[in-house]
Formats: structure tokens, sequence, C-alpha cells
């Protein structure tokens, strides 16, 4: 017997789960319901282990590399400590969601279908063109945001490198695991239509992406929740992460390489505080998201034609 639920009332308390957990007739990211109090389970367990689990390795990275831990700059051990963080929070993500709602894990990636890998090459493919499109325009028309100190190459440089192509996939694909895999069906679980809980899913993740990288900049934090609305809406057009992941990866690497080869042979200096956003950098930024969102609208509706044929 069900009993109120305090979040939304008018969706029934389920102290268990149905055989209704996984309903592939909904959009993606509505797909997975589970009782209320397990959607809030999985949404706060991930700032509370992500935070943790991140700061304990940068010190761990600091007792190695020296200096200090906490600062703004961006070490190879540093860097390996954020993306391992964020690749491990996303295996409690996937867990969680499997267990609390008694579904098959691969159903956080895609669902109905099966991971697409040739979606994913193919996405990843595309979004590197439009990234690394976007980099060379802001270097021209806002050269003052990028930070950029001068071309070199150092021990530091090839180590950033060598971390970014071993463990920057894992950050990236974490991230769209957590937020967009986990978080919003988690928060979408509040509502039974799937309008206001896809709706309802896609701003808690995105608030909450934002929030968990930390900028004192309003600009920024809006640039990260327009960014994580995007992929959001990757998956429900899709039906799944691949291109969400595959945009993040490319974004990512191409980003961290470029600023890593133009911070002189030095440690990269991530500045996220008041006033470090804004300008024309943020919305060639922007209209890069929407190029990527436009890319994986045209070419789903081109491969659903096909098959129509």
């Amino acid at each position: 017997m069900n009993s109120v639920n305090p979040i939304a009332p008018q969706v029934g308390l389920d102290h268990g789960t149905t055989p209704r957990s996984l309903d592939d007739t909904r959009p993606f990211g509505t797909h997975i319901r589970m009782a209320w109090w397990k959607s809030l389970i999985v949404i706060v367990a991930m700032p509370l282990t992500l935070v943790p689990l991140q700061l304990g390795l940068y010190l761990l990275a600091g007792l190695v590399e020296g200096g200090d831990p906490l600062a703004s700059t961006i070490t190879p051990l540093k860097l390996l400590a954020a993306n391992l963080s964020t690749g491990l929070t996303a295996l409690l993500a996937v867990v969680l969601v499997s267990r609390f709602a008694k579904v098959p894990w691969r159903s956080v990636f895609s669902s109905p279908r099966r991971f697409d890998r040739r979606r994913l090459a193919i996405y990843l493919a595309g979004s590197a063109v439009l990234a690394a499109a976007s980099v060379a325009v802001v270097a021209v028309v806002a050269p003052d945001a990028t930070g950029w100190v001068g071309f070199g190459i150092s021990g530091t440089t090839v180590a950033m490198l060598a971390v970014m192509a071993l463990s920057t996939p894992i950050q990236a694909a974490g991230e769209e695991i957590m937020f967009r895999g986990a978080v919003l069906p988690a928060a979408g679980s509040w509502f039974r239509a799937a309008r206001p809980a896809f709706l309802t899913g896609l701003v808690v993740s995105s608030l909450l992406f934002a929030a968990m990288h930390g900028a004192g900049d309003p600009w920024l934090n809006g640039y990260y929740v327009f960014l994580s609305a995007c992929t959001a809406l990757m998956g429900l057009i899709t039906r799944g992460l691949e291109a969400a992941i595959a945009f993040h990866i490319a974004n990512n690497i191409i980003a961290t390489t470029v600023n890593t080869l133009m911070a002189d042979g030095n440690s990269l200096v991530v500045d996220r505080t008041q006033g470090a956003g804004g300008g024309p950098a943020l919305i060639i930024l922007a209209v890069m998201n929407l190029s990527v969102l436009a890319f994986v609208w045209y070419r789903e509706r081109a491969r659903r034609t096909n098959s129509e044929r």
C-alpha cells in the first residue's frame, strides 16, 4: 500500500520497486523510476562521494609532487586525481541506480537499444571537429580569454598529455553517467508524467553539474548549466549517452591539449573566480554546444528516415 510522497504528493510512495521500474515507452532520462527516497540517495551520494574522494586524492598528489595541493594549478597527478575520482563516483552511480530501481546496469547508458560504439565513434569525430573549430575561433576573436602564455614543451607538458590521454575519457564519460545517466532519471522519478519528469531531471542534474565545478563566476555557472542541458537533450534525442559522452570527451581532450601546449611548459592554471567568465568566448562555446546538438538531431533524424524506407 502506497503512502504520500513528501516531494511530489501526486506520486505514490513505492516502498519497493514495481515491474515498471524500467519503462522504455517513456523518453530516455525518464525511463528509469525508483522510490522517492532512493532517488534522493542517488542524487546526494554524488557530491558526498566525489568531493571527499577528489580532495583525498589531491592531498595524496600534493605529498608526491610537493606544493599546495589545493592551489588553482593543475599538475599531472592532480589531473589524474580529478579524473579517477570522477570515474569511481560514476561507477557508484551505476551500482546505485541498478540496485535501487532493480534494472539492468546497461539501461543507465542506453535503452531500449544496446550501447552503440559506432554511434560513439561518429559523434566523437563530429564533436572533435566542432570543438577544434571553436577553439580556433576563440583564439582569433577573444585571445585574451584563452589564458595562453606561449607554446612550450617540457616534462610537465608530456606528463600532462599522457595523463589526459589515459584518464580524461574516464572523467568525461563519468560526468555524463553521473549527471545524465543517474541524477536526471532519479530526479525525474518524482513525477509520473514524462514531460515534468524530464524537465525536473534536467534542472536538478544541470544545477548539480554546475555546482560541482565550483565556479565563482555566474557566467561560467550559466555556461555549465547550458552545457548540461545540451547533453541531456542529446540523450533524449538518441535514447542513450553515446552522443553526450562523445561530445564531452572531445571537448575536454581538445581544450586540455591546447591549453597544456600553450602553458609554456608549466602546469595549467584554472581560473573560475568572479570575472573569469563572460564575453565572446563563452558565446562561441555556447554556439559550439548548439552546433553539436544540431548535428546529433540531424543525424538521428536521417537514421530514422533511412530505417523507415
